[in-house]
């Protein structure tokens, strides 16, 4: 027994003098200049092994597109190792520099959008919930209070938010067929939280720690800004922030990280300050901006996939009191990031969109959608559905009371702060609310809400009664 011990104990100090050397288990270097490993790096790893690995596993037994996207998930998180070893040699870059260095996580993020474009996978719901997680990523460009990010714990849960929108709808789907896809969904969401978030939480909740004697980084491109073209080159695929579409304008107004990667491949100098956006969103955070959005403020996108037939698409805060979302089309990357108690949400004519509502508004409506997805927090009052087909609600807060009239196919996530909800229906068919488990672990219970009544007279009066269906 003791020479087991003694045999262990010298195990482990071979492994602490090699880290102390700056070599990696295998002997080869970690950094190029003979630095320790930091334990952030080996932490890091340890992350990989614990969480990814399960996505990785569960991915193999299914195979296809869902091994194809998990290898790309892989991959970012290699990227992302890379450049948190790199930022230990590296001055704190400017907004050009900073692009430039967070180029090689970008075209990897790009990479996994691409693999949703086209026609629509059978694993839709998987490819988008990977490729949407990718964006976590993005705490790593956090450089403090003014740079218009969420500081990078909150980055990271913001983020995998998108993302559950389509995590969910695996889990429902792959409920009952197939364990393996159930598995994917789970791993992948602790792949985040408590995984990314809680390494994050633990070695850089401030952002990265950049090397004041490092060496420096510049952007490739030094061509001349030309704020006054009409439009860039051909914009790559979708962005960091923007995996759905790309900006049209090449004003100097453009914000965001979605600009910032834009430039590299336009040829332009980044002029503007790192701002948290996504498609169809106007500037923020700026220093002098007053809490309205005016409307000179807001972009037209003229690069959308397509344009309904009954307006423009708008995204807009109108007399402060009332965001205005009419006409997306095509548009799954939508945010309202910057609402209040007072204000309300409406909804208007959008199709094969989604809409995040980040923050508690009064009340939100949504009139006259076709496939619509609406992720929202907390609403004060109420939550309309009117008039639409194949509308998804996920209610991450809580929200007294949600009615649905005169529509078709409509699928209510609740959080467990709102199943005290009250649900109100009328002349709408295909109505399913879905009920999170008891436990982390534990899977979804779907309940369809009556849509046949039957009615008898009885004692004076009608009865009224659903009609109870078995099977499933």
């Amino acid at each position: 027994m003791e020479e087991k011990l003694i045999q262990r104990l010298e195990s482990a100090v071979a492994r602490l003098e090699a880290l102390s050397t700056g070599f990696r288990p295998g002997g080869s270097p970690e950094t190029g200049d003979g630095a320790p490993v930091d334990p952030s790096i080996v932490a890091f790893d340890g992350m990989i092994e614990q969480y990814l690995g399960r996505v990785s596993a569960a991915a193999e037994k299914i195979g296809g597109q869902v091994l194809e996207v998990t290898k790309v998930v892989q991959q970012a998180f290699a990227v992302q190792k890379e450049l948190l070893i790199k930022v230990k040699q590296t001055q704190k870059p400017d907004l050009a520099g900073l692009a430039e260095f967070l180029k090689p996580l970008n075209d990897v993020i790009m990479k996994a959008n691409s693999l949703t474009e086209g026609r629509r996978s059978d694993f839709f719901n998987h490819l988008k919930s990977a490729a949407d997680s990718l964006s976590a990523l993005a705490w790593i460009a956090y450089t403090g209070k003014e740079c218009g990010m969420s500081m990078p714990i909150a980055h990271v849960e913001e983020s995998w938010q998108m993302a559950e929108f389509y995590n969910n709808k695996i889990l429902v789907e792959y409920k009952t067929k197939d364990s393996n896809h159930v598995e994917w969904a789970k791993a992948l969401k602790e792949l985040y939280l408590p995984g990314l978030r809680d390494y994050v939480k633990t070695n850089y909740p401030l952002g990265p720690v950049w090397s004041p004697t490092g060496k420096a980084v510049t952007a490739a491109s030094t061509k001349a800004p030309t704020p006054s073209a009409p439009a860039p080159p051909p914009p790559p695929p979708a962005s960091l922030f923007s995996p759905e579409t790309s900006q049209a304008s090449s004003s100097g107004g453009k914000q965001g990280m979605a600009a910032v990667f834009k430039e590299i491949n336009s040829g332009n100098s980044v002029t503007s300050g790192l701002r948290k956006v996504t498609a169809d969103m106007k500037t923020k955070n700026r220093a002098d901006r007053t809490g309205i959005v005016s409307a000179n403020e807001k972009e037209t996108r003229t690069s959308s996939p397509s344009f309904s037939k009954t307006g423009p698409p708008k995204l807009e805060l109108q007399m402060g009191r009332k965001w205005v979302v009419e006409n997306q089309i095509g548009r799954k990357n939508l945010v309202i990031d910057d609402c209040d108690a007072k204000q309300s949400v409406y909804i208007f004519g959008c199709k094969d969109s989604v809409l995040q509502v980040q923050g508690k508004v009064n009340n939100i409506t949504v009139d006259k959608c076709n496939k619509m997805g609406v992720v929202f927090t907390d609403v004060v009052a109420a939550f309309e559905i009117v008039n639409c087909n194949g509308v998804e609600v996920q209610c991450q807060g809580s929200a007294p009371t949600i009615s649905i009239d005169n529509t078709s196919g409509c699928q209510l996530y609740l959080s467990k702060d709102s199943l005290g909800v009250s649900i109100t229906t009328a002349k709408s068919s295909e109505i399913n609310v879905l009920i999170p488990g008891s436990g982390p672990d534990d899977d979804w219970g779907e309940h369809a809400l009556p849509q046949q009544f039957i009615n008898v007279f009885k004692d004076g009066r009608f009865e009224t009664t659903p009609v109870s269906h078995s099977g499933g």
